[in-house]
């Protein structure tokens, strides 16, 4: 028996020392792990890999802290090598040198796999024309040249199309505020032969913030002259008299004041309005000669083009209109402008009217001794200034005609003989005359709104066409006008050079 035991012992341990017994070789089963070039890895591969100072590429043992293999710097394993062999270990596939290998957090490599994927699928999607590189040179050559017309697959959208005008019938215009949420552009004719042009200098320093103000002050009767979206000192004048005659403090940064003002005043600022077949017809001339003895050759001193026609019209300056209306054709009845929607003209009789020199400005008070409109002005000069004291208005002329008498006015280049120039708002007296009992000497307007307040005078009193003609409706004969403030025609012992003449 005992003999029987130590023969099986024998035979047992003969067949463990030569490898009979095999490892199972089951799913649950370790495998060994080694890494491209034959480095055994330790445990299920949870290693740490260190650098030494020598540039060497150290890999230890996660669990027991052994190093396993030390590389050197020029035969050490490409790291995105190792994860991917480290990731095929995890699936449990066994690293083929010359296999596909796939990286999770490589966009390339999921792309690949994808497609492949999709291949195996039976699904084939080719791949893109330019595959995305991150370890590209950026360079020109890296990217696709730009297909041309005939190659070119790609899609655009159409291009919208312009909407057809709606125009208004041949005998009616209409002015109607314009609608915040509708493209006005889109109803506006095409863009052809005789659009209004403009310099884009002209419309530097333009806002519209400051325009909208301008709209809103001229409402109340704090005329600022011109509408041009600019600040300046007959701005800051039209302001201080604003909150005069509404009795608030508005201030020109108070938009939410100023808008507020608007929406009780009269709406937005800006309105659309339809030219007329009457708007472009005219008549218009030519232009304006410089010359006096050619001005008296024509047959009025009309205006010269739609443009000024209409700028005069609503209040604005004439390179300002077209600088918010630019490509459009202004001389087409239909087509859609934007314009100041400056509202209501001052109603209120005049009973008293001051002309400050010095302020460059015309205040007009009712019978009460209320401030009523105010308006800026150029009043005289150094050379011929106006007359102080109070006058008297002694009659009212619109669209007047205006004698030239060298004896009296000033020399206008070599004429030397008394010429009558046609009425028309670009005469020398503009379209309005309110002639004051001092002789010579009055009230009227301008052939260039945009110089009031800023240029010199012949003596008189000098307003834009539209506050001239406002004026002229408030004030009757007898109303007086005083003179304010600066230098007087008794300082330089002059008369009066704006001679005029009613037709």
């Amino acid at each position: 028996m005992l003999r029987t035991i130590v023969c099986l012992s024998a035979v047992v341990a003969g067949l463990v020392s030569s490898g009979a017994f095999a490892a199972p070789s089951g799913d649950g089963a370790e495998r060994e792990a080694r890494a491209p070039g034959g480095i055994l890895l330790a445990q299920d591969g949870n290693i740490d890999v260190y650098y030494d100072a020598r540039g060497n590429r150290v890999i230890v043992d996660a669990d027991t802290g052994k190093v396993i293999a030390i590389q050197p710097p020029g035969t050490r394993l490409d790291r995105r090598a190792l994860r991917r062999q480290l990731r095929m270990q995890e699936l449990g596939r066994a690293p083929v040198e010359d296999d596909d290998r796939y990286y999770l957090d490589d966009p390339e490599d999921m792309a690949r796999f994808r497609r492949r994927q999709l291949d195996e699928e039976g699904r084939v999607i080719p791949p893109p024309a330019d595959e995305y590189d991150p370890y590209g040179d950026n360079s020109v050559d890296a990217f696709p040249p730009v297909p041309d017309d005939e190659g070119n697959t790609a899609t655009y959208p159409e291009a919208p199309k312009p909407n057809t005008v709606k125009r208004q019938p041949l005998n009616e215009a209409s002015i109607d505020p314009a609608q915040p949420d509708q493209d006005t552009q889109a109803s506006l004719p095409p863009d052809i032969g005789g659009k209004a042009t403009v310099d884009p200098s002209l419309s530097l320093g333009a806002r519209q913030d400051v325009a909208a103000l301008q709209v809103l002050l001229d409402r109340a009767g704090a005329s600022p002259g011109v509408i041009d979206g600019r600040f300046g000192s007959n701005v800051d004048k039209a302001l201080a008299a604003y909150n005069e005659i509404t009795g608030s403090n508005l201030r020109s940064t108070d938009a939410v004041g100023i808008q507020s003002a608007l929406a009780q005043s009269g709406g937005d600022a800006f309105a659309s309005y339809t030219i007329t077949p009457e708007d472009a017809a005219g008549p218009y001339v030519a232009s304006i000669p410089e010359d006096y003895s050619q001005k008296a050759q024509l047959d009025r001193m009309g205006y010269t083009s739609v443009t000024e026609a209409l700028a005069e019209r609503f209040h604005m300056d004439e390179n300002y209109l077209k600088s918010i209306n630019q490509g459009l054709d202004f001389n087409r009845p239909g087509t859609i402008i934007k314009v100041a929607n400056f509202g209501r003209l001052v109603s209120t009789p005049v009973a008293r009217i001051v002309a400050d020199k010095g302020k460059k400005e015309v205040f007009a008070y009712d019978a009460a001794g209320k401030l009523v409109a105010a308006y800026p002005a150029t009043i005289g000069s150094s050379d011929t200034p106006s007359p102080s004291g109070i006058h008297t208005v002694s009659r009212i002329a619109l669209d007047p005609n205006y004698t030239y008498n060298p004896s009296i006015n000033f020399k206008q280049g070599q004429n030397d003989k008394i010429l009558t120039i046609p009425p028309g708002p670009n005469g020398p007296v503009g379209s309005v005359w309110i002639a004051l009992d001092k002789p010579t000497y009055g009230i009227h307007g301008t052939p260039d709104p945009s110089k009031i307040g800023k240029t010199e005078s012949h003596g008189c009193v000098r307003l834009t066409n539209w506050d001239a003609r406002e004026l002229a409706k408030l004030v009757s004969p007898g109303v007086t006008v005083e003179f304010v403030g600066g230098p007087t025609i008794i300082d330089v012992g002059g008369t009066s050079t704006d001679e005029f003449t009613q037709q």
